[in-house]
């Protein structure tokens, strides 16, 4: 897939704080309509966290036998229940590379740092399929051009 990440990143950054509440973080995505939300502290990236890690995070089924109830709420906060290890792409990376980062980390988002490792974008999943549609229009045109 040609192009770089800078290309077709969100730049619209909707970002949060560790101590906002998981109630608030979730309507906030449904608010804006998106499914992940970097989390940042002292304008550094210190994790993300989607919807679905919000709709029924990973410890609520830590074992078959043990249930443990779990109501979206503000009494946990976005800290509580974020992915720490960031899977991260940069604007100068191939869309083919980060495309590659999602599959094999098997996520949907990718905050996406400058050269400084400042966050300036989000890649998602939706985000490479417009890379994609671009890309078949090219060829598409292409063949045309030569027929």
């Amino acid at each position: 897939m040609p192009g770089k990440v800078s290309d077709y990143m969100t730049r619209k950054l909707v970002t949060i704080s560790p101590d906002m509440g998981v109630r608030e973080a979730y309507f906030l995505m449904r608010d804006k309509d998106i499914r992940h939300l970097p989390v940042v502290e002292n304008g550094e990236l210190v994790g993300i966290i989607s919807d679905r890690q919000l709709r029924r995070p990973n410890w609520a089924d830590e074992a078959p036998d043990i249930e443990h109830p779990y109501l979206l709420s503000d009494d946990l906060n976005v800290g509580d229940v974020m992915v720490t290890d960031v899977i991260s792409c940069h604007t100068y990376e191939t869309l083919s590379k980060a495309n590659q980062k999602l599959l094999d980390h098997n996520v949907g988002a990718l905050p996406v740092l400058d050269k400084t490792e400042t966050l300036v974008g989000i890649l998602s999943a939706v985000d490479l399929l417009c890379a994609l549609q671009d890309m078949l229009q090219r060829e598409k045109s292409q063949k045309k051009l030569r027929a």
